[in-house]
């Protein structure tokens, strides 16, 4: 029996500005959700402004149903923030109309199917305020370093090491790279996670082991929008890394591009649920963590699991580094390179100022 996990998002509205989503935007989800017929079971959170649709079912990725099931609760939750007059409502639906797919259309989406294993964890990574390179580091370290993952040594289901499937965002190409026998060529790639983004990770055996969202909402809008705020699944154990080891990266609050205006970089901070609000300077960019059982394409828990101690080094490190790098003000590094903010106000500078370069 293949199960299907689905994660689709969508920033319909912030409340206030870019901060969070409101509970009636997560309440009106769970009541779509509840008396759909298309999906076995589901899980409603939200990450900053984003609103989040875990949904397990047994249709497939890019199932029609399920994505116009999703739509559907954006849509709604789009009314309500209209209504409301929430910051930016309906802003990540890019289009006026479902058209079979939502991809393409400004929700974020990752999906996997799999045969149900005896036992399945799984993970779904959430992040707000970045891009969606933002996986890079950490599917790198969980899936190719053993400094990180004990069990590419230990572990002889995981010593032959994993298949990246790596996307050219600026070419739609993806090429896939084995590891450890081309992990330099890995790295001159994902190194430059603004185009290169790891779409998935598969055993050598082509078992799916880790999926992304990976849409530019910047390049399917033409303009900037907000950032693309992705999500991740990655499942553990039993052939895979152990939960401890995917979670191990995020230990080190490692520099991503977005936060304020998109413009940024800053520190990925690890946050539970109820720290999932972005505050200072609209972020600073923050990832929290869900993780369930799958059972007979049910969810069994959930469990939030940065909501540990474990993780307050990471996030005292983290906000010692929003102070050092806030000091830069609008000087690089804290600002992204020109390159990186063709969508935002430099075109426009650019242009008024053409006629007094000499």
């Amino acid at each position: 029996m293949k199960t299907t996990v689905s994660v689709i998002k969508a920033d319909i509205g912030g409340c206030p500005g870019h901060s969070t989503c409101n509970q009636k935007l997560i309440d009106n989800a769970k009541k779509i959700l509840l008396k759909s017929k298309v999906i076995n079971d589901f899980y409603v959170t939200h990450c900053g402004d984003d609103l989040e649709l875990i949904m397990v079912h047994g249709k497939g990725v890019n199932n029609k149903e399920v994505h116009k099931l999703a739509w559907s609760v954006f849509e709604s939750g789009t009314k309500i923030a209209k209504k409301e007059e929430y910051h930016g409502a309906g802003q990540d639906l890019l289009k006026n109309a479902f058209s079979g797919n939502v991809k393409g259309m400004g929700p974020g989406v990752a999906e996997m199917e799999f045969e149900e294993r005896k036992s399945d964890p799984v993970l779904v990574f959430m992040a707000d305020k970045t891009e969606a390179g933002a996986w890079n580091f950490p599917l790198y370290k969980i899936f190719a370093d053993p400094f990180n993952t004990a069990g590419l040594v230990i572990d002889p289901h995981m010593h032959e090491g994993f298949l990246f499937e790596v996307l050219d965002a600026r070419t739609g190409k993806t090429v896939q790279l084995s590891s450890p026998e081309e992990i330099y060529d890995l790295l001159a790639l994902i190194g430059s996670p603004g185009r290169y983004i790891i779409k998935a990770v598969y055993s050598k055996k082509k078992d799916i082991a880790a999926v992304t969202s990976t849409q530019k909402l910047s390049q399917m809008a033409g303009r900037y929008v907000g950032k693309d705020d992705p999500v991740m699944i990655c499942r553990a154990q039993s052939g895979f890394p152990a939960v401890g080891e995917v979670l191990e990266p995020f230990a080190f609050p490692y520099l991503v591009s977005g936060w304020m205006r998109g413009s940024h970089n800053g520190p990925f901070i690890p946050v539970s649920q109820r720290d999932a609000r972005c505050t200072r300077f609209d972020g600073p960019p923050r990832v929290i963590c869900i993780g369930f059982q799958v059972a007979n394409r049910k969810i069994i828990g959930p469990q939030d699991m940065f909501d540990d101690p474990a993780f307050d080094l990471a996030r005292q490190k983290a906000n010692e580094i929003a102070d050092y790098i806030r000091r830069h003000g609008p000087f690089q590094p804290h600002r992204l390179p020109d390159e990186e903010m063709e969508y935002t106000t430099m075109p426009a500078v650019m242009k008024k100022l053409s006629g007094k370069f000499k």
